[in-house]
């Protein structure tokens, strides 16, 4: 879908709570999932994948197990440590397989309701369902539902799968799925248990990660491979697009039941979002930011004297910048990893304060220097521009910046929590015009092309990207069927707790 096709970009879901300046200027996780069969302790191996998926969503978390005859489960907000820290905790979720989730919430809003994994009854038993991505005409389905009766227990999309699995009228489990999701479009990851089943899906064109691990005779689906490391499991491969795996007592099997589509996986994982110890899509995550950094390099060399990363994620594509041009790397920055979501905001009078919460500037290795800073991408800008003003403020005789990421100019739709398109910078000015708002003496960034040549392939091809890149091009793969006419929308009469 061409970018000229969608005139206006709006958030279609209700606001989530308000964050601290600092938490704002950056595209925020999506959700992470982990599933495990056929393991005695499959709910503590489920909390720890979880753990290490904990940059994926930090909003809430859910596990939900079955042990052969009942169902359990326990879910809160906060982080996995807070919430399945206690042995008591996990010593109730009994059974030898189990799903869990972390949730960022990019649709719905936070609400406890909308903690996943959600669970329903079905007449064919039980069915818990967790959810990475976005579907696009939910909105639309929901209203049909609603109108045919359906009873909505929550505000997120993924409910509608539920109720579209509830009215089919095929007779398997697995069958009811592959009709329900038949009806949806968007950007998903599934992960389903049943009494007998795990089952997991990806959409037919493998927007959001997935994959299967072996732990002994357990089988893994989960959103990263670094999930599988921390349990010692081993990776097996990706669950392909469009593809339904189904692991039960006689091991796994798959179908794919969908029609091939090609390929886009989004480009984001490999920029930022995916942990740099995983492996995606085949591709390992840190030499792929590696890569970035060369390429952004050789695009934009200036002449400076040391080349300092935005942590965290700005660092491996500094190193590829930094071996690239000959120029020395230097932690610059040094960041706070101890202030999260909820940290009291200081009073009015030193909010200024701002950035450095999480930053603070290493004097020593940018005080008369020409400095280059490299980060991951530029969202509205605001905390570039604080963390600009803090190396100018430590001695720097110059600050230059360069993006391993093409200019953000459009929200993501699939999964991604990201502001209007109003609120990007990218789609407000040009790069001269940004590099004035942020106060650098010059900014870069890297190209669409050379993207996807530190991906491995020779360019971007237009009729056949290869990813999904509609933050930086506009190209939406898959249809927004829900994006006009959001400002009338109310999901809920129910109000969320402020």
């Amino acid at each position: 879908m061409a970018r000229a096709t969608v005139p206006r970009y709006n958030r279609a879901v209700p606001s989530v709570p308000k964050r601290p300046d600092h938490d704002l200027d950056k595209f925020h996780e999506e959700c992470a999932l982990f599933g495990i069969f056929g393991t005695a302790d499959a709910a503590a191996h489920t909390a720890l994948g979880l753990h290490a998926l904990q940059h994926r969503g930090q909003e809430a978390s859910g596990i939900v197990t079955f042990d052969g005859r009942h169902f359990h489960n326990h879910r809160a907000a906060g982080l996995v440590g807070d919430i399945f820290g206690e042995q008591a905790v996990i010593a109730k979720l009994k059974g030898y397989s189990a799903i869990g989730h972390n949730r960022y919430a990019t649709t719905g809003g936070s609400s406890d309701r909308n903690i996943q994994p959600i669970f329903a009854d079905f007449d064919f038993g039980g069915l818990a369902l967790a959810h990475n991505g976005n579907l696009t005409n939910a909105y639309l389905l929901r209203k049909e539902l609603v109108r045919m009766g359906c009873l909505f227990q929550s505000t997120t999309d993924t409910e509608v799968i539920n109720h579209l699995i509830a009215r089919s009228t095929y007779s398997t489990v697995v069958d009811r799925v592959i009709d329900a999701l038949g009806r949806v479009k968007g950007a998903y990851s599934l992960l389903l248990l049943t009494n007998d089943e795990l089952l997991g899906v990806r959409d037919p064109m493998g927007v959001r990660p997935l994959v299967i691990g072996r732990l002994d005779d357990a089988w893994i689906l989960t959103s990263e491979s670094c999930a599988l490391d921390i349990i010692g499991a081993r990776l097996v491969r990706d669950v392909e697009p469009g593809e339904i795996v189904i692991v039960d007592g006689s091991g796994l099997r798959s179908i794919k039941p969908f029609a091939k589509q090609r390929r886009r996986f989004c480009v984001f994982e490999h920029i930022y979002f995916a942990r740099p110890d995983s492996k995606v899509e085949g591709i390992g995550v840190y030499d792929a930011r590696k890569r970035i950094g060369r390429e952004l390099a050789r695009e934009s060399p200036i002449p400076a004297d040391v080349v300092v990363p935005v942590p965290d994620s700005g660092v491996p594509a500094a190193i590829g910048y930094a071996a690239q041009s000959g120029l020395p790397f230097e932690l610059g920055i040094i960041r706070n990893h101890y202030v999260g979501r909820t940290f009291i905001e200081p009073a009015d009078h030193i909010r200024h304060l701002g950035v450095r919460l999480k930053h603070n500037a290493n004097r020593a290795h940018i005080e008369g220097k020409r400095v280059i800073l490299v980060d991951d991408s530029i969202v509205r800008g605001t905390t570039s521009m604080k963390i600009v003003e803090m190396v100018r403020n430590v001695g720097a005789r110059e600050v230059h910046m360069r993006i391993a990421a093409p200019p953000t100019t459009d929200p993501c739709f699939y999964g991604i929590d990201t502001p209007q398109r109003e609120k990007l910078l990218a789609s407000r000015y040009d790069v001269a015009g940004m590099a004035k708002f942020i106060g650098v003496d010059s900014l870069a960034f890297l190209s669409v092309d050379g993207l996807y040549r530190a991906m491995g392939l020779a360019g971007r091809d237009p009729a056949n990207p290869g990813f999904c890149d509609a933050c930086f091009t506009g190209d939406y793969p898959i249809a927004l069927d829900d994006v006009l006419g959001v400002e009338d929308r109310q999901l809920s009469l129910l109000a969320d707790p402020a």
